[in-house]
């Protein structure tokens, strides 16, 4: 293996990819969006630009969304910098000890409200700042803290984003190039000649489950209640006639009834027609559950609507929504029933079969609800030689960034061998080489769907199995991610394009940051 050469980075620590150097000298002379698939490296490209700025005796800011991924990033660039001080800030400091560290660390990485904040406050300036990392950048969007970073952020500093996968939707991708001052976008995919030799093969294997009679019954039942009150809204010409039901267009029923509200239209159809959006948005989020969850996960969601509408002050929704006999009918089975999602025992087989056939081997489950994480960790506990922990968000008693760390460190080490994740372990977090990655639903969101896929594949190759339960929900959401995919590659070219004629002018040359010593 041959590794890069230059100043200011460890040798005999990088491996030398002329992509990434390709990509740096693009982010040097103009401020670039740099879309990587995750596992190509693109904080390797991110080193690259840091040590030629440092070269030139300026500071490098780096913000990163979450304190995991903070500690990861302060992690690998206080290993991979020679020669330089790297220091790591956090909102739990006082701001006068922030200040010290950004006036005494040539490189700072840190969540982008600590800095919002103190240069909100003028804790410290941007003076010295000749480079701006924006780790996971396709946040960058309407109100989040990196919008407002960027407002602080010189003309003569370098702007760098990083993301594995900014989206399919064109006006977003180019609000964020417009927040974040990136004017340029630099690509690859698996398939480029540049990147090929260094990507390993991950198999994609689609799997297919048949749902329980027990569970397609469950189903009916929510779904011809759904029709009842989605014929209502109907009536009450709240709907759209092209529109599907669907929580995205509860959702905007929702919308125009309260701004309708807001204007003081207090009329019946305004108050019975939010009741009855509120009531559909229960119900599809009961068939979701159905369909692609399971028994124990329905039963829980369908408990607290029930304990809901026996509050002290309970809502009408809930209220009506119980005392219909489509919805006792589904109660009095799901209650009732022992039957579990085939899709259970299939990750059951899965994980045998891997750590049966390598008992060194590493699985990541990825799973949409914490019900279901903790369903499938208590099931996988019992397969022999797996080793289980779970990974979920802070939210609602969860578990805390430093938990969350110290769970990751021992999956690389081996301590655990199989991680059911909820969406916290799809961005970013460098998990270690895992054998396997395992969506127990399809998700609509190519963000989402590129980022649990690229857990594994990394140092070796890697198998994802997704489960998919016939004739359900999970064959739309399944659909939608493939589809948006797709577009978002189509539209990036589209982009770049647009983003040079609004600029009208030549690639902006920094000047300062000749790329001729990288080897």
């Amino acid at each position: 293996m041959e590794y890069l050469s230059a100043p200011g980075i460890a040798p005999g620590k990088v491996e030398n990819r002329r992509y990434q150097s390709n990509i740096a000298r693009c982010c040097l002379r103009e401020n670039t969006l740099v879309i990587l698939p995750t596992g190509l490296g693109k904080t390797a490209v991110a080193l690259i630009v840091a040590a030629k700025v440092l070269e030139h005796g300026k500071k490098v800011l780096m913000l990163a969304p979450t304190k995991p991924l903070v500690d990861q990033h302060r992690t690998y660039f206080s290993e991979m910098l020679d020669g330089h001080t790297v220091g790591e800030m956090n909102g739990l400091m006082a701001p006068v000890k922030r200040k010290a560290i950004m006036e005494s660390s040539d490189f700072v990485v840190t969540t982008p409200q600590t800095v919002s904040n103190d240069l909100d406050n003028s804790v410290y300036n941007l003076s010295q700042v000749g480079l701006v990392i924006y780790d996971e950048a396709h946040r960058g969007t309407g109100n989040y803290a990196y919008v407002n970073v960027a407002r602080y952020v010189a003309d003569n500093t370098i702007s760098m984003g990083m993301t594995a996968s900014p989206g399919s939707d064109l006006k977003k991708i180019e609000e964020v190039c417009d927040n974040l001052a990136l004017t340029k976008i630099e690509v690859r995919s698996d398939d480029d000649p540049d990147v090929s030799p260094y990507v390993h093969d991950t198999y994609v294997n689609r799997i297919e489950v048949n749902m329980p009679k027990e569970l397609m019954m469950v189903s009916d039942q929510l779904r011809t209640l759904l029709d009842h009150y989605f014929l209502e809204l109907t009536e009450l010409r709240l709907t759209n006639p092209n529109w599907p039901p669907s929580t995205k267009h509860m959702l905007s029923i929702a919308q125009s009834l309260q701004m309708r509200l807001a204007r003081g239209e207090k009329t019946m159809t305004v108050f019975r027609g939010l009741t009855v959006q509120s009531i559909c948005i229960k119900i599809l989020h009961a068939i979701d559950l159905a369909e692609t969850q399971g028994m124990s996960v329905l039963r829980s969601y369908l408990r607290s609507v029930n304990e809901n509408a026996e509050a002290e002050k309970p809502s009408k929704a809930d209220t009506e929504l119980v005392k219909r006999p489509e919805y006792l009918k589904v109660w009095d089975i799901v209650r009732e029933s022992k039957v579990e999602h085939p899709k259970i025992s299939r990750i059951l087989s899965l994980v045998s079969q891997m750590l049966a056939a390598d008992p060194k081997s590493k699985v990541i489950v990825f799973t949409q609800y914490r019900e279901s994480c903790d369903v499938i960790s208590e099931k996988l506990s019992k397969v022999t030689d797996a080793r289980v922990c779970t990974l979920i968000g802070q939210a609602n008693g969860g578990l805390k960034q430093k938990e969350q760390i110290e769970i990751l460190d021992k999956f690389r080490k081996g301590i655990y061998n199989v991680v059911v994740s909820t969406s916290v372990g799809e961005e970013g977090l460098d998990i270690a080489s895992t054998n396997a990655v395992i969506f127990y639903e399809p998700v609509p969101s190519e963000i989402r769907t590129i980022q649990r896929r690229g857990r594994t594949g990394r140092k070796n190759d890697g198998e994802v199995y997704v489960l998919v339960a016939a004739g359900t929900m999970d064959e739309a959401m399944e659909g939608a991610a493939k589809k948006k995919e797709q577009l978002m590659r189509d539209r990036l070219e589209t982009l770049s394009g647009i983003l040079r004629s609004k600029r009208g002018l030549p690639p902006a040359q920094k000047g300062l940051y000749e790329f001729n010593n990288i080897s």
